[in-house]
């Protein structure tokens, strides 16, 4: 897989500590044909500037971390173009990525998937019922986030179980407006993260797009939401992960994972 051993391995997941465009790099080199079955990506917002938020109904600063500053508006697409390059190339011919992101990046996440050849299958609008208000009062309250499915190529063939969809959504098609609350207490246990998504948001885009045991990859890990959320539904995982900090935190998360699951077979 690469030179450097996982700093989390399990027979499911594999999670690696790198820079994600050298890592991509590295394995597309060993995988020109393709390695993953599905990507999910949580990219740098670049909305780290100075701005202000509110949390537990205090004033709080809104940025992450140096990794989550602007550069410009021109340097930031060119890391979009790459990133998702590599991506690209590490998807099967029928693979998918899943892209999350407010208006800071997702414009131009979709115009370099557009530069890129990909087709883009969904434009999913992720409601939050439950968002933080907006202080300034100079703007609406920011409650959504978008997320862009799209397939490598326009000849892909890509998976969507529909039915299993379908089935999830009291017998109706599913819309692209999803309502769920950010993550609780719950899946905060082993630590916090600034951009943390709920499982129950990535689980239903791993059982949407892939079948049982493909592979499903996340370039920029996070706390390993992705890797839950692939587990519990059968999935593989590998994901990558540059701050040391969040590589501790989903380590924690999977090891209580698997405790949970193996207390789960004791009981049944």
């Amino acid at each position: 897989m690469n030179s450097e051993n996982p700093a989390f391995q399990s027979v499911e997941v594999k999670l690696y500590h790198q820079d994600s465009l050298t890592f991509m790099s590295d394995l597309a080199n060993l995988h020109p044909e393709g390695l993953f079955d599905m990507v999910f990506a949580d990219p740098p917002y670049f909305l780290s500037n100075g701005g202000i938020s509110c949390h537990a109904g205090k004033m709080v600063s809104v940025d992450k971390g140096e990794w989550d500053k602007s550069m410009g508006a021109e340097t930031n697409h060119n890391f979009n173009l790459e990133w998702l390059r590599l991506c690209q190339a590490l998807l099967k011919p029928n693979g998918t990525i899943w892209v999350s992101g407010t208006h800071h990046v997702i414009h131009s996440v979709g115009y370099a998937m557009q530069c890129l050849g990909m087709k883009i299958l969904n434009s999913i609008t992720w409601e939050k019922p439950n968002p933080p208000p907006n202080l300034s009062c100079r703007y609406f309250t920011h409650s959504t986030e978008t997320i862009l499915w799209a397939a490598k190529t326009e000849k892909s063939k890509h998976c969507f179980n529909y039915k299993d969809m379908r089935q999830q959504n009291e017998g109706k098609q599913m819309k692209t407006v999803w309502k769920m609350c950010t993550p609780g207490k719950a899946e905060k246990n082993c630590g916090r993260h600034p951009t943390q998504k709920p499982v129950e948001l990535l689980v239903r885009i791993v059982l949407a797009s892939t079948n049982e045991d493909d592979l499903v990859f996340d370039p920029f890990a996070g706390s390993s939401t992705t890797g839950i959320a692939a587990h519990r539904c059968g999935r593989r995982f590998i994901g990558c992960e540059k701050e040391r900090e969040y590589i501790d935190m989903s380590a924690a998360r999977f090891s209580k994972e698997g405790n949970l699951f193996r207390n789960l077979r004791k009981t049944a």
